[in-house]
């Protein structure tokens, strides 16, 4: 009767142990994709705040898959012979410790400054029209005293280390966290506690969404300026808000995270399952220790081979090729989807974020558990699930095609988009900022303060509109008696650009709607094509071969698509602030049909090309044979069946068959 109550006790710790893991590795996905979605929802605050071009804040953000590469293949391939609850601890501290150095940088620097022809020239109106006026904001030829103080804009160190750090510690938490519960957790109930694991890496990013919506509409120095004085909104391209804000309760959340974990087992009792009353722990703990000790041995003898499998599997790889592209055209869509919307539609980051939220993640929610119910209601073969992962991703692709087509008129610019005396665009406007109306005013050419004229026509400044007086103060300010503003009634002009009208509002509902259901689609078609890459690969190769997998998208999307297509972005550029030494700060406006056709069009190409060795999949597939085609029950990888390849390929997998073991596989 004793023994049998212990035995139960012992049972139902167990099976509570693998619960909290289960609740704790759900909160650890929360707070590491709040933390991503955050980060990659303020890179325009980031490109404000520190006054640099969008190539570099590409860098920036590419920093955080160079962290995850530290790392990635050792916890995938040896993470599992380590204290996993652990290790996913370390990393949640780590992660936390690279938020808060994110956020330092504002605690370090003076508060920021934009750039203005009003502050600070409001007593001696020097930022009107005047004859025989001094010029404002000259741009500081030669070095001084006044340029050694701008180290303060290398700053942006401390962001980029951080992302570093945020990426090293992010690394064992999906790979350990899964293989845990899949070692522990009943084989029928696994499926639904990684459900419940990635239900959660769905609700970080909206969380971390509104955070950002959040802060964005916050301004940067909140509680030192007073906001009254402010001469920008949210929706001015030199407006910074809150960054850092969200980043300190990004770095608590993750701390917070981490506790749970310091005080989980290693190896608990598989869960439902009954100790045997005669072994004792004892021995329990030596035949764990002889275990590890073999594991460890073989770790340097199939390491290798393992690598040399998986690159003699054509299927594997050409799904790392497919991969590879279509991460680069993704990776190039979300980051800079922000900024789209921005200058196309003339939106605020604190909307813009918040509408991405709104209209892109639901969809692809309900795409994942659509296409995993999908795959289990049909009991889906590999093949026929490659074929329904290119025929949705085809379908998405043409749909794509459309959002060309939800377009807006760029912003109208006096002397950069059009004329001074009209509407109509100047293909020489970008050489005549100064006009006959202006052109004894002695205005600065190089500062962006934007102004709306009452002939819905927007200017650089209300010296540039020509304006002589003004009346009230802050956003509140009307600037009267304006030369080159050309209408009928009184010629003056407030402070900002001139709204995209109703179309534009219109237009950008289209492209919202369009983009759901694109994401929608696309997700749906996720599901059946990791199941691909899954299958073609044998069991005990499955951690290293989806590690491989991430690490080879990170190399060479996650690092170096934000950086050439911000070099992109940069090159639509048509007004760049100048500052202090005259070095160049962030875009304040680009060419917004350019930026149009470089934002959809190089995703679209890199897409289209990514279909070629998709349809080599689909052509292999239709010779060999996949585990899921047939009623065997063992694993053949595609390799073993593929006639005339190479005979070392053959070696390596009479190795692995000779390694292959029962104690030895490791389970994704």
């Amino acid at each position: 009767m004793g023994e049998t109550v212990k035995s139960e006790t012992h049972r139902i710790r167990g099976f509570s142990k693998i619960k909290i893991f289960l609740l704790a590795i759900t909160c650890a996905f929360i707070s590491k994709t709040l933390s991503g979605s955050y980060m990659n929802s303020m890179l325009t605050q980031i490109e404000r705040q520190f006054n640099i071009p969008t190539s570099l804040v590409g860098f920036i953000n590419g920093s955080f898959e160079i962290g995850n590469l530290f790392l990635i293949i050792f916890v995938s391939y040896f993470g599992t012979k380590l204290h996993r609850p652990i290790m996913i601890g370390v990393g949640c501290v780590v992660m936390g410790l690279g938020c808060f150095l994110q956020s330092l940088p504002h605690f370090l620097m003076d508060r920021y400054e934009y750039e203005s022809t009003v502050l600070g020239n409001l007593s001696s109106n020097s930022f009107l029209c005047a004859e025989n006026g001094t010029q404002i904001f000259r741009p500081t030829e030669d070095p001084s005293a006044e340029c050694v103080r701008e180290v303060k804009s290398l700053m942006w160190v401390y962001v980029l280390v951080g992302n570093v750090i945020r990426g090293i510690g992010e690394t064992p938490i999906m790979p350990l966290g899964i293989s845990y519960i899949e070692d522990f957790a009943k084989s029928e109930n696994s499926p639904l506690y990684i459900g419940f694991v990635e239900t959660g890496a769905i609700i970080g990013p909206l969380f971390g969404l509104l955070l950002a919506s959040f802060c964005t509409n916050v301004y940067v120095d909140i509680g030192s300026v007073n906001t009254d004085d402010l001469t920008i909104t949210p929706t001015d391209t030199r407006w910074v808000g809150a960054w850092w804000f969200g980043l300190l309760i990004c770095a608590g959340v993750n701390v917070l995270t981490a506790v749970p974990f310091f005080f989980l087992p290693k190896t608990p009792a598989k869960e439902g399952a009954k100790d045997d009353a005669n072994i004792s722990k004892n021995d329990k703990e030596d035949k764990q220790k002889e275990e590890v000790k073999k594991e460890n041995d073989r770790i340097t003898k199939d390491f290798l081979p393992f690598m040399k499998i998986l690159f003699c599997n054509p299927i594997y790889m050409l799904f790392i090729l497919v991969s590879v592209i279509q991460f680069n055209a993704f990776v190039n869509m979300m980051f800079f989807m922000p900024k789209y919307l921005e200058q196309q539609y003339g939106k605020s980051t604190s909307d813009a974020v918040f509408l991405i939220g709104i209209y892109n993640l639901p969809p692809i929610c309900f795409g994942y558990i659509v296409g995993g119910l999908i795959m289990k209601k049909f009991k889906i073969t590999v093949k026929k699930a490659a074929h329904i992962a290119f025929w949705l991703s085809l379908i998405d692709y043409l749909l794509y095609f459309l959002c060309f087509l939800m377009a807006c008129d760029h912003s109208a610019v006096a002397g950069l988009t059009t004329s001074y005396k009209g509407m109509q665009p100047d293909s020489h406007a970008g050489n005549a900022i100064l006009a006959d109306c202006n052109v004894d005013c002695n205005c600065p050419t190089k500062t962006w303060d934007p102004v709306c004229g009452s002939n819905g026509l927007s200017y650089m400044s209300a010296c540039l509109a020509g304006c002589e007086t003004f009346v009230g103060t802050g956003l509140k300010m009307v600037f009267q008696n304006c030369s080159c503003i050309q209408t009928s009634g009184n010629a003056s002009a407030v402070l900002g650009l001139c709204g995209k009208g109703p179309e534009c509002s219109m237009m950008l509902q289209y492209f919202l709607i369009l983009s759901s259901i694109s994401s929608f689609i696309y997700s749906l078609s996720a599901i059946p094509g990791y199941m691909v890459l899954l299958r073609c690969i044998k069991p005990e190769q499955k951690s290293l071969g989806v590690g491989l997998h991430t690490f080879s998208t990170r190399v060479f999307a996650g690092i170096p698509a934000p950086i050439y297509f911000g070099a992109l972005m940069d090159s639509t550029c048509l007004h760049w602030p100048t500052f202090k030494c005259g070095e160049s700060g962030a875009c304040r406006i680009y060419d917004s049909t350019t930026f149009r056709y470089l934002y959809l069009g190089l995703p679209i190409t890199l897409r289209g090309l990514s279909f070629f060795p998709a349809l080599l999949i689909l052509i292999i597939l239709r010779k060999y044979d996949l585990p899921g085609d047939n009623a065997s029950s063992g694993t053949v990888p595609v390799e073993a069946t593929i006639a005339g390849k190479e005979n070392e390929c053959q070696e390596m997998d009479q190795i692995s068959k000779v390694l292959n073991n029962d104690e030895f596989k490791t389970k994704l």
